[in-house]
């Protein structure tokens, strides 16, 4: 009985942990720039078109359907999914900004960031590869 207490023990916190992962933001290994919290807002948000170094900024993210991107909006932006949907469609309606491309997965995220070298996309903090820098984690 002790032993099946011990493996539902683990085993709970094993699941609790996966659930509560961190969102990472992610940008391209050969970018250099110093990139906190409040450019990362701005830039999702197309306020900020470029990194510090003056690099046009390519913005990537995963679908609105996942999880992490939730998590994302309500930490990073302070916006739920919907208020996040509104003010882009108000913004893509002007024609003042183009909101980002969307991936179905975390893998297809770290390959365009990969490929992209002024690239910046977010993912769960379980999938990060040594390939891309983590520059915050929510």
């Amino acid at each position: 009985m002790k032993l099946i207490n011990k493996i539902l023990v683990i085993t709970l916190a094993s699941v609790s942990s996966l659930c509560f992962a961190d969102v990472s933001v992610i940008v391209n290994s050969a970018n250099n720039d110093a990139i906190d919290a409040k450019l990362i807002k701005k830039i999702y948000l197309g306020k900020a078109k470029s990194f510090p170094s003056g690099n046009k900024v390519k913005v990537f993210s995963l679908s609105s359907s996942q999880p992490d991107t939730a998590d994302f909006r309500k930490k990073a932006l302070k916006k739920s999914n919907s208020k996040f949907k509104s003010y882009w469609s108000k913004l893509a309606f002007t024609g003042k900004g183009t909101p980002a491309k969307e991936f179905d997965s975390a893998a297809e995220v770290i390959e365009a960031v990969k490929k992209t070298p002024n690239a910046i996309g977010f993912i769960n903090s379980n999938d990060v590869v040594p390939e891309v820098k983590v520059v915050k984690k929510y």
